[in-house]
């Protein structure tokens, strides 16, 4: 498995205040049917594994972490 960064798309039931995006490292939040989804490049994965850190910190049930290809278009944020 690759150990450099690569783009994630994180969702969580909730929402999550688009005003916490920069708590995020520059994710882009957006919200549809109850959750929150974030989408960008973490660094590696002892970011990656900060990053779910946080989240877990906030009190949201995770529901999907994936990896996603660059290929793919970003999603527009909020």
């Amino acid at each position: 498995m690759d150990h450099e960064s690569a783009w994630y798309e994180i969702r969580l039931e909730g929402r999550i205040d688009p005003r916490w995006a920069a708590w995020f490292d520059g994710m882009t939040l957006t919200h549809a049917d109850g959750t929150t989804v974030l989408h960008g490049r973490v660094a590696d994965q002892a970011a990656l594994h900060g990053l779910l850190q946080r989240l877990r910190d906030l009190g949201l049930p995770l529901l999907s972490v994936d990896r996603v290809d660059t290929n793919q278009p970003q999603r527009k944020p909020l």
